[in-house]
């Protein structure tokens, strides 16, 4: 086959690791477009990258073989319908888009064009998550009865004002910012149709500075807060699955936690990440464990694996390309994407209106 090429459109922090993914991957990273030119240029002189952009449209028209959508979640799905629609594989960041609808028109464009729609959903390809796959696939979980899927934290809003807190751009707060743990929840339970969801969302401290985050996003004066700060969800499956689901920038938590708990007919088990300080990687640990029972006792095992401080984000990307290339198999699919946001889209309407919402 012969070499592929990449395009990267959005120049902020989550881009270095799609252009590191590709290096690693063997693809070479062509071109970068972003509004702001010059951190576009700066990026670009880092990692090397030969062509700017100011538009995702210039970058569409020369041709790259793979585009990666690393932008605020309003553009997400206009800018992926044109890359597919012009022959390119895509990757787009999570969440897939603000809404169902907006997915379902992506997941259209893919079918129509032919081409490779993923999304990067991270969590997925991460060393603990694809070897509890292993024991899900192998049966020895039984059937995955029910779930709590949480991404949690104290003190974690992305700044004030900018895109993250402004529901036109974004969607919604930590309900879709923080999707990754359902959607890993979903992924081990099989990603079954769900039936109904009964939400609850809040939106206390939302204009708290106590409770930024530390990442050094900086506000935006005079900009919009109109989103969640957490969330409380149930949802009930039509296999009779359940599963329950938190995600918070900031509410009254120990520390920040993002974890996956299952319950099975045979075993249980649980993926975790707990961090010293809110939002930085290098504080956090990270375990993988089984529970059972043998010769009527309990018995906890502790799963080995590499550990991966990137938490999957460059193993995605390399995923990508292989799917592309044909030697793997995509980690998720647009159908799976347009189920989440029916649950997304489910869960705001219920905090809502306080009562259950069906979803057809």
């Amino acid at each position: 086959m012969r070499n592929l090429t990449a395009g990267i459109i959005g120049a902020g922090g989550i881009s270095r690791y799609h252009i590191a993914g590709y290096r690693a991957a063997g693809v070479s990273v062509r071109a970068i477009a972003d509004p702001d030119t010059a951190r576009a240029a700066e990026v670009a002189a880092a990692a090397g990258i030969p062509e700017v952009y100011e538009s995702a449209s210039r970058l569409i028209a020369q041709k790259p073989d793979l585009i990666s959508i690393c932008t605020p979640n309003r553009f997400h799905s206009e800018i992926a319908v044109a890359a597919l629609s012009a022959g390119a594989h895509v990757l787009c960041e999570k969440p897939p888009a603000r809404t169902a609808a907006e997915t379902e028109l992506m997941a259209q464009a893919a079918a129509r064009s032919r081409r490779i729609l993923m999304f990067d959903f991270n969590n997925r390809a991460r060393p603990e998550a694809q070897a509890l796959m292993q024991y899900i696939r192998a049966g020895e979980f039984g059937v995955l009865n029910s779930a709590q899927a949480l991404w949690i934290r104290r003190c974690g809003i992305p700044g004030f004002g900018g895109w993250f807190t402004t529901r036109e751009l974004s969607g919604g707060g930590p309900v879709i910012d923080l999707l990754h743990m359902l959607d890993l929840g979903l992924y081990f339970m099989g990603y079954p149709q769900p039936s109904w969801v009964l939400a609850a969302t809040f939106s206390d401290f939302a204009n708290d500075p106590s409770f930024k985050g530390p990442w050094g996003i900086p506000d935006v004066a005079g900009g919009v807060v109109d989103v969640e700060t957490a969330s409380h969800a149930f949802i009930v499956f039509s296999t009779g699955q359940a599963l329950f689901t938190r995600a918070s920038w900031a509410e009254m938590n120990e520390r920040e936690e993002v974890s996956v708990t299952f319950q099975g007919t045979r075993a249980g088990g649980r993926i975790r990440r707990l961090f010293g300080t809110d939002g930085i990687d290098a504080t956090a640990s990270d375990t993988c464990e089984l529970f059972t029972m043998e010769h009527g006792r309990p018995v906890n095992r502790k799963v080995i694996v590499p550990s991966d401080e990137k938490m999957g984000r460059e193993r995605a990307v390399v995923n990508f390309v292989n799917a592309v290339r044909g030697t793997e198999e995509p980690l998720s699919t647009p159908d799976e994407a347009v189920r989440l946001m029916k649950i997304i889209d489910a869960l705001y309407l219920s905090a809502h209106t306080h009562e259950p919402v069906r979803i057809s």
